[in-house]
């Protein structure tokens, strides 16, 4: 049992690793979709998310959802915003990689979770905890030190970080499993990214017809980079605590980080470090309170469990086969 749990475990880490690893490493991808624009790019990655996701699921034969969904009203609303805020951040989020600004775009994802909590206290009425705090007014910080380093607000990383925020806070009223509620949201966005493509096929601005064969199996190809990621992290969440979760999605960040100042030679000048040594410092913060609490937590479970009362021992009908070990059997 041990054994098996433990390989469990290790799959659900090298599923994360693999998710987290892909999402750090897509900005090698979105440059070779070139000479493609962003939005080209953003429509194609509807379009066959869509056509993969239905593979899956006819593949594992999960349809039973989709009718339950359709008799929801509020829920179909609440995947219309999903896909609509997605729709966003990955446009926003192609644009800047394509566009020179990938260490810009890891802020983003290394901040999320401090709008996370923002949001949290802001529309749920969450209580922070005062590590908590200062983890956000120490996010906030490094915003404002960023600002002055960039000369304007870092609004690409501001803007994937709450379109992501609010993706999640959506996702989780919506309750839909990872495979399921792309399917969902990209049947949303289907339509409108298919109009798209054959208004520039129309206007001889599509790349994809013209550009050969290896660029079109490219482009169809984001389907697969949108989606192979999410199916990984659905192995990992199922597997690994939330807390291991936790701290493997600032894999992504980094990856695209030093991909930025290594691979891509964005200039990083004294006041862009500093800023980000904030950010960095309050993740920090709000790792260890998460880890913090976590324990506590655990060792409450424990000092519960241990003090429950255990039933009062009464008589008992043996067997032959009966050990000490059998459940009673109250006269």
């Amino acid at each position: 049992m041990t054994e098996k749990s433990d390989g469990e475990g290790r799959t659900g880490l090298l599923n994360g690793f693999a998710a987290y690893g892909m999402w750090g490493l897509v900005p090698l991808f979105w440059p070779l979709l070139k000479p493609a624009g962003a939005a080209e790019i953003l429509a194609h990655r509807m379009v066959w998310s869509l056509a993969f996701v239905v593979v899956a699921l006819l593949v594992v034969r999960r349809w039973a959802w989709a009718g339950e969904l359709l008799r929801q009203p509020r829920r179909l609303a609440l995947i219309v915003v999903a896909a609509a805020v997605i729709t966003v951040n990955w446009g926003v989020y192609i644009w800047a990689v394509n566009s020179g600004h990938v260490v810009e775009a890891s802020l983003g994802y290394f901040i999320n979770p401090l709008v996370t909590i923002a949001m949290g206290v802001l529309i749920l009425k969450e209580r922070l905890r005062p590590v908590q705090w200062a983890a956000v007014c120490t996010g906030a910080a490094s915003v404002l030190v960023l600002t002055l380093g960039y000369g304007r607000p870092p609004w690409i990383s501001l803007c994937l970080a709450f379109s992501f925020a609010t993706y999640g806070l959506v996702k989780k009223k919506v309750d839909l499993g990872g495979v399921e509620s792309l399917a969902a949201e990209t049947a949303v966005q289907f339509l409108p990214a298919l109009a798209y493509l054959l208004w520039l096929g129309a206007h001889g601005e599509a790349t994809f017809t013209s550009g050969g064969a290896g660029h079109a199996a490219l482009l169809a190809s984001t389907g697969l980079v949108t989606a192979l990621p999410l199916v990984c992290f659905g192995a990992a969440a199922i597997r690994v605590p939330l807390s291991t979760l936790g701290l493997l999605q600032y894999l992504a960040p980094v990856f695209q980080f030093l991909l930025g100042v290594v691979y891509f030679h964005e200039s990083m000048p004294a006041e862009r470090w500093a800023g980000f040594a904030l950010v960095w410092l309050a993740l920090s913060l709000l790792t260890w309170d998460g880890l913090r609490s976590a324990r506590r937590a655990a060792r409450a479970r424990a000092r519960l469990g241990a003090a429950a009362p255990r039933p009062a021992p009464g008589p008992r009908v043996s067997s032959p086969s009966s050990s000490d070990s059998a459940p009673a059997v109250e006269a």
